[in-house]
Formats: structure tokens, C-alpha cells, sequence
């Protein structure tokens, strides 16, 4: 009975535009993530066997890759709360002590360079042999994000969720109860697989909502008076998605889309003679009477994507016409993370020598500037300044394009209208 319930609340799930397999799942940005976030994290080890990772969580590369984790609010909203020192407990006690640090990279690197179940709990529970203070199965959300289909997320909402549906008695903190409760997902998974994924992203965002409250879990035996609850409450958020998906409808009505500030960007591309590569996942999207890729390259140039998939995800770039140099590029970055726009950048600029003196500009609403700002201070970005990264406000873009497109030749309007990070 519990299998049909369930089968019948993941089908309600999916197709509520609201819940996490919506809203962070199928998530494009999400997707866009994991390359950022692997490699930060593949920094993170690199300064701890280098010695110079430091003894701070605050301004670490640590601070920085987890940060972008806890971006996805949709999901892992606290998550750098694990990993931050709390002095008077002296926890997570990775950053004082030196071999509980190297430990802590040696597990992010075994995990990174395995690909079975096995070897990464092999990790594991090496790592949790040691009983390092407050380095805990949050970890695990580190770890989903290089092997997604090994690995699930981690919290405490979760955890609730599971409990709720098997009930289990799953408890924070133990990486023993993780691996267990990671077998159920896998398990739970498999028998919904038509339904779900190999990723595990998404057995978990289900696991999340109904440890959220946003869904009861179904009744665990037959019980006509529970399953009338659990109808009426299935009901309830079906009605409550639909008001939210109105009210979201409004909001947005005089929002600029991500899409339409990439066809800004390639109408005034090609009013200036410069050929134009859309990013690869937003090439088929719709854009006034045809598709966003319309009139641009089929293919973006070896020279200049420099064998990184990355570079094919910047949101536009413009080229030369002769295929020699990047004559701009372009991360529109209009409600999202900034962090892996700012990646993607360096990439194009330190991964490739027909790049490396391109003018680069991130392009956001006028009220993100600051938040540009504090982003390009890490640590992780101390090269950000070399390369000269601007600022294009929508404002600016907005007002001014028409005009630099009848008139304007090369990059130096954009200059004009953008500002210096």
C-alpha cells in the first residue's frame, strides 16, 4: 500500500512548481554548479597538501565552495553553519589541528579520485575512525557533488523526511546513520526509479519537502480515516502551489529574463560585426519570434573554448569574425549565484591564450553591485584584478544599446557604460 502512496505523492511532487524538484532539481543553474563547485573543492584540497590552506574558516577557499553550496537556498539553506569555528567548542577542529586538516583533504581527495560506493565509504569511515570534533556527515553534501549518483544530501530536514517514510531513526551527526540512511534512499530510489533519477538529488529533495512539512508522508499501513488526511493534505498543497505559482506569475511580469538580456547582448553583438556564441544549455530557448541561438555560431571554436566545457556554458561571448580573438564575454547574472559565472570567466581568461586579454563583463540589476563586489574579494578569485572584470548594470544596458548599436563600433562604449570591480 505504502509503495502505490508513495508512487502517487512523488507524481503530486513532480508536478508541483514549487517543490524541489522544480524549483532546485530541474534547476539549470544547479547543473551549471557542479563543474564550480568540484572545482573548488579540488582547491580546497590542493592548499591543504600545499600547507597553505591556514587556520580560518573566513575567507578560506573552504568558505568560498561551501558558500556556493548554500547559495541553492532551495535545499541546502544553512549549510556552511557546519563548517563554521565555534571557538568556545572548538569545532569543526579542522583548522587548528594540522592533521585533522590534512585528514579532512584526504578524504575529499580519495573521494574525487574513486567512483565506487565502497571506496568512498572506505573514506569515510576512515576519516570517522578518527573522531575529528564536529566534522560530521555534512560533509556528505561536499561529497554529493562530486559523485551525485554515489552520494546524497545531507540535513536535518532530510533526515526527518526519511524518518517519516520508513520509519527509521535516523540521527544527526553519525556518519554510520548517514550511510544507512543513504542505503534506504538508494533502495527507495530504485523502486521509484521510473519516477526519479540516478541522481540522488532528487530522492532527497523529496525527502526534504516532507521533512519541511510541505508533505505528509504517507500512511505506513492501510487506514481509510489516515489516507482521507493525507488526500485533503495532498490537496491542500496543490492549492497552495497554484496561489504561489500566481503570485510569482505577477512578480515577474516587469522582471528583465536572464534570456532577454542574452538577446540584448546578441543583437548589439551583431550590430558591431562580431559573430556570437550562446551558451550551449540556452541555445534552443525561445526569443522573440525564433530561438536565442538564431544567427549565431553552431560551434564554438577549439581555439577559444580551449577543451573546457565551462567556457561553451558563458552566457554570450562575442567573437571576431575571422575566429582570432574574443572580442567580449558575457555572464548575465540575473537572480543566481555569482560565484560560478565569476569560474566560468577565469576559465575562458587563464584556460585559454586567445582569451587572456578579453574584455570580461558581468552583467546584473543595478541593486547587485555590492553583491558583485563582496564575491570578487575572496580569496578564491585574488586573480579577479588582474583580468579587469567590469560591471554592466541592466540600467545601463538597457538605456544605452540602441544608440552603441547605430553608432557605436568596438568595445569601448561598454567601457563607458560599465564599471570597474
Amino acid at each position: 500500500m505504502q509503495h502505490d502512496t508513495l508512487a502517487r505523492l512523488i507524481e503530486q511532487w513532480k508536478a508541483d512548481p514549487h517543490s524541489t524538484y522544480n524549483s532546485w532539481f530541474l534547476w539549470e543553474e544547479r547543473l551549471k554548479n557542479f563543474r564550480s563547485i568540484r572545482r573548488g573543492i579540488a582547491q580546497v584540497v590542493q592548499e591543504i597538501e600545499a600547507g597553505s590552506f591556514g587556520n580560518a574558516y573566513r575567507g578560506s577557499s573552504l568558505e568560498t565552495v561551501v558558500g556556493s553550496i548554500a547559495e541553492q537556498r532551495q535545499i541546502f539553506k544553512g549549510a556552511d553553519h557546519a563548517f563554521l569555528w565555534k571557538p568556545k567548542l572548538r569545532i569543526p577542529d579542522i583548522y587548528e589541528n594540522a592533521a585533522n586538516q590534512r585528514a579532512f583533504g584526504h578524504l575529499l581527495h580519495s573521494c574525487d579520485c574513486c567512483d565506487t560506493t565502497e571506496a568512498i565509504d572506505g573514506a569515510i569511515r576512515r576519516i570517522d575512525a578518527m573522531g575529528i570534533k564536529g566534522l560530521g556527515p555534512a560533509v556528505a553534501n561536499l561529497l554529493y557533488f562530486i559523485h551525485p549518483t554515489l552520494m546524497a544530501p545531507f540535513n536535518t530536514a532530510i533526515v526527518k523526511g526519511f524518518n517519516a517514510v520508513t520509519g527509521g531513526n535516523v540521527k544527526l551527526g553519525r556518519w554510520d546513520h548517514y550511510l544507512s540512511m543513504r542505503e534506504g534512499l538508494v533502495r527507495i530510489n530504485e523502486r521509484h526509479r521510473a519516477q526519479l533519477s540516478n541522481d540522488l538529488g532528487a530522492i532527497a529533495g523529496l525527502m526534504f519537502d516532507i521533512g519541511s512539512g510541505r508533505y505528509v508522508a504517507p500512511p505506513p499501513a492501510h487506514d481509510d480515516a489516515a489516507m482521507q488526511a493525507w488526500a485533503a493534505d495532498l490537496q491542500r498543497v496543490r492549492d497552495e502551489a497554484a496561489a504561489a505559482e500566481r503570485r510569482l506569475r505577477q512578480e515577474c511580469e516587469n522582471d528583465a529574463t536572464h534570456t532577454e538580456i542574452q538577446g540584448w547582448l546578441r543583437d548589439l553583438g551583431l550590430a558591431l560585426g562580431h559573430d556570437i556564441w550562446i551558451a550551449s544549455n540556452d541555445r534552443s530557448r525561445a526569443y522573440g519570434a525564433g530561438r536565442l541561438a538564431d544567427g549565431c555560431l553552431p560551434a564554438l571554436p577549439d581555439a577559444i573554448a580551449g577543451g573546457l566545457d565551462s567556457v561553451r556554458l558563458i552566457d554570450v561571448l562575442w567573437v571576431s569574425r575571422d575566429g582570432d580573438r574574443v572580442a567580449a564575454a558575457f555572464e548575465v547574472e540575473h537572480s543566481t549565484s555569482i560565484y560560478s559565472g565569476i569560474v566560468r570567466m577565469l576559465d575562458l581568461a587563464l584556460g585559454t591564450e586567445i582569451a587572456s586579454r578579453s574584455p570580461l563583463f558581468l552583467v546584473a540589476p543595478d541593486n547587485r553591485q555590492r553583491e558583485v563586489q563582496q564575491q570578487l574579494r575572496r580569496p578564491a578569485f585574488s586573480r579577479v584584478a588582474e583580468l579587469g572584470i567590469r560591471y554592466l548594470p541592466y540600467s545601463e544596458l538597457r538605456q544605452h544599446r540602441e544608440a552603441i548599436a547605430r553608432f557605436g563600433s568596438g568595445i569601448k562604449p561598454l567601457m563607458e557604460i560599465s564599471k570597474s570591480l
